[in-house]
């Protein structure tokens, strides 16, 4: 409990924790993109190798 008082009053605590937030925010970013992607993805290459004989 003492370590969560400590970093909320000193500033490299705050700075950690919304270094967090950001790097949370991006990696959702990024799963998110290749989610989506993934099944354009495949899609693509589904139809490109039902093209051939």
């Amino acid at each position: 409990m003492e370590l969560l008082r400590r970093l909320i009053r000193e500033d490299e605590g705050v700075t950690a924790i919304e270094y967090t937030f950001i790097a949370f925010f991006i990696a959702v970013a990024i799963i998110g993109a290749v989610t989506v992607l993934g099944a354009t993805v495949s899609g693509f290459f589904g139809s490109t190798a039902a093209a051939f004989p």
